[in-house]
């Protein structure tokens, strides 16, 4: 079959700028083949190279002395004590899950599974961070029901329990969901696996499932703002088989017992492209393949399918060629192909055959570590005005307005699609600040959370960026976990537009402020630019997500208030209303700045928390919809009212940060006090637990009433 002649409209549709293609010809020194303009192009698209956002992610706290493995691998790794290591990472399905969104959505959750266990983790735990356009906008619905499908069809048929997340709905995300997947896994911390090949003329192996045409061109497509020809984007997604990644889940897991793999890398973005040439230039080698015998699905596929397909479930390892027949025998046994491919060579090239043609000969090393980098011009977001005089409103209608908002509203309809008890190991399921899984075997537990507040970013994308993190930091103290690292998934428009470019770098700025004050290195992430339709950018979204460990399963803060229990403030509370929860639901109004996050006052409250544990029966960070939307949920998940003192609206919606909500009897509210004068800390009784009626000053409502509003909004707005 002959290749199409390069042009400058091909160049474009592999979106490639005319200066990237001098480049590309300046590097080579001739015209590449069809080929090797495919195999340029997914490694020089911002979603494989980070070109527009490098530069500032360096800047990032990325070190501890609890990392062993920092950004650069598939996944993080954090050491947990005992030798035992925590390996967790967040990545984005954007493009995908809107085009396609049960696809989109469950690929996005295989790929972040085997970023986990290609490091030799089992996966113990999944999180996800989605957002939508407005529940009455045509397509929302349709992209709800199929993404939550998605997760939850994926997940639970792996077998990973899905403990956490997010779901909100803004008309930013119109035109462009965001789907952010999260996935942890357990391994001994002196048997990881690294993705750096080794040695020359050593096997590379093709693992796992069959090639097909299925996600040719999707990195590529996730590095483009969607148009017009958005449908015409949908064979670019692929389409996943859960039982085939289990199945290789513990091939490679007996692979890695068994001594065979040398270095091991799967294929996501890019596929056999991207897997290749990081393999190789982590380990300053060549690799040449022979696509001839790669176990392909379909029939007369190019080498440029090949190449760029982003068929799923497969892996590519350098083999220990003493233990090929062990290897193989174990891949035959779990009924997936084993196929060596090519080999490892001295020589800096990418060397891709198709029987005796000569598809691609390339530099590898100008593939990867010297792809195009920008510096590109960036504007600082304008200072926001001040908010004014807001619109006078009674507290429990402002609750109201919360609870019966699909923002705010009770999520069941959504985790009660995913299996968060698969593996038995689960403490505490989806509802809560965070999620919580016991570390099997051990007294130990891990705690999972994401978090981002968009509309701060928006507003002031340092702050934003700080309150991402801090906000993460205090979900995980009021489950009783240390916070230990985080990973970030940085979700933004055109990077090309300064004004975007500067909502990325000043919310990197507030990232790396907060993770290192509160000693939550960045180990793993994901950059997802050029979300925009026709030219509209999403929210600014920088998802952060964190682990914590509870040193001991009964250092858990997971009870609940009981009647007469006292409502506990920590934290200062000055009423800020700015960008507010309360604003954007109640009056449709998205303005003032963003809080200020002083990360001392976050530090010294999520300590003094840890320590009065004992004091506490039930704990929550106070974010959006401030104190009264927190009592409230506390309240309400109890099966009982609440009332609250104060009648001021910013006391009881402001979300001023370093908060939380505690609910302690009468004994444990004393000696709180007691230990928060010592410490220093802020510490107020806000009100008390118990009756059948939530009241706010001298305005109430029935329970009943309020809890069926909580309970059914959601389901009504997606049906």
């Amino acid at each position: 079959m002959s290749e199409p002649a390069i042009t400058a409209d091909l160049v474009a549709k592999h979106g490639m700028k005319p200066d990237e293609y001098a480049r590309l010809l300046d590097i080579i020194g001739r015209e590449p083949t069809f080929t090797e303009l495919g195999i340029f192009s997914a490694m020089w698209n911002e979603h494989c190279s980070y070109k527009s956002s490098k530069k500032w992610l360096r800047t990032l706290p990325t070190t501890g002395p609890q990392v062993i493995c920092g950004p650069g691998e598939n996944a993080g790794v954090v050491d947990i004590g005992d030798g035992q290591a925590v390996i967790f990472k967040m990545e984005s399905h954007n493009h995908p899950s809107y085009i396609e969104p049960y696809q989109g959505a469950a690929t996005g959750v295989g790929g972040i599974l085997r970023d986990v266990f290609t490091m030799g983790a089992r996966p113990i735990a999944a999180m996800n961070s989605l957002s939508f356009g407005i529940p009455s906008h045509p397509k929302t619905a349709h992209l709800v029901k199929g993404v939550v499908e998605g997760v939850g069809g994926y997940g639970n048929a792996f077998g990973v329990p899905t403990v956490g997340g997010e779901v909100r709905f803004h008309k930013s995300y119109n035109g462009n969901c965001l789907v952010n997947a999260f996935a942890a896994g357990l391994a001994d911390s002196d048997k990881i696996f690294y993705s750096v090949a080794s040695g020359v003329c050593m096997p590379v192996v093709y693992l796992g499932a069959k090639t097909g045409r299925d996600g040719v061109g999707g990195a590529t497509m996730a590095s483009a703002e969607f148009d017009e020809t958005i449908e015409e984007k949908r064979p670019t997604v692929q389409v996943g088989d859960p039982f085939t990644e289990k199945r290789l889940l513990e091939a490679c897991l007996e692979l890695m017992a068994s001594g065979a793999v040398i270095s091991i890398q799967d294929m996501g973005a890019a596929g056999l492209t991207c897997s290749a040439v990081e393999m190789g230039d982590k380990g300053g080698l060549g690799i040449k393949l022979q696509l001839n015998d790669v176990p392909q699905r379909e029939t007369n596929m190019t080498a440029y399918e090949m190449m760029l397909s982003e068929s799923q479930e497969r892996m590519l390892m350098v083999l220990n060629p003493e233990l090929e027949s062990v290897a193989r025998e174990i891949f035959m046994k779990w009924d997936l192909d084993f196929a060596i491919i090519g080999e490892t060579i001295a020589e800096d090239r990418f060397l891709i055959l198709h029987g005796n043609d000569i598809k691609a000969d390339l530099p590898l090393s100008k593939l990867s570590s010297s792809a195009p980098e920008y510096d590109r011009p960036w504007i600082e977001t304008p200072v926001a005005l001040p908010l004014g005089e807001i619109p006078g409103i009674s507290p429990i209608a402002g609750l109201k307005s919360l609870i019966g908002s699909p923002n705010y509203a009770h999520k069941a309809w959504v985790w009660e699609q995913y299996d968060a008890q698969v593996g038995a190991d689960t403490a505490v399921t989806p509802g809560r600040s965070a999620g919580v899984v016991r570390v099997h075997g051990t007294t130990k537990a891990l705690a999972f959370t994401s978090d981002v507040t968009p509309r701060y970013v928006r507003a002031n994308p340092f702050e934003g960026g700080k309150q991402a993190v801090a906000e993460s930091y205090r979900n995980l103290v009021s489950m009783g976990a240390k916070p230990l690292a985080t990973t970030d998934n940085l979700n933004f428009g055109n990077p090309e537009k300064p004004e975007i470019m500067g909502q990325l770098v000043g919310a990197i700025k507030g990232i790396g402020a907060a993770v290192l004050a509160l000693d939550m290195p960045i180990v793993s992430g994901n950059v997802s630019l050029y979300n925009e339709t026709d030219g509209t950018p999403i929210l600014p979204t920088p998802t952060i997500g964190a682990v914590g460990l509870l040193s001991h399963i009964d250092d858990l803060i997971a009870g609940h208030p009981a009647s007469g229990d006292i409502a506990l403030m920590i934290g200062a509370c000055h009423g800020h209303l700015g960008q507010s929860a309360l604003l954007a639901e109640a009056f449709g109004i998205e303005a003032g700045d963003a809080p200020s996050v002083d990360l001392l006052a976050e530090k010294v409250a999520g300590e003094f928390i840890l320590s009065n544990r004992k004091s506490i029966k039930a704990c929550t960070d106070l974010s959006d919809g401030g104190l009264a939307l927190a009592a409230f949920e506390m309240a309400e998940e109890a099966g009982m009212g609440v009332s609250l003192l104060s009648h001021d609206i910013g006391q009881l919606f402001g979300e001023d940060q370093a908060r939380y909500l505690v609910a302690a009897d009468s004994a444990g509210a004393t000696m709180m006090e007691l230990a928060a004068r010592a410490a220093g800390v802020p510490i107020a009784r806000v009100g008390h637990f118990g009756g059948e009626f939530v009241t706010i000053g001298a305005d109430a409502a029935p329970l009943a009433e309020l809890s069926s509003l909580y309970r059914n909004t959601f389901a009504r707005a997606i049906a």
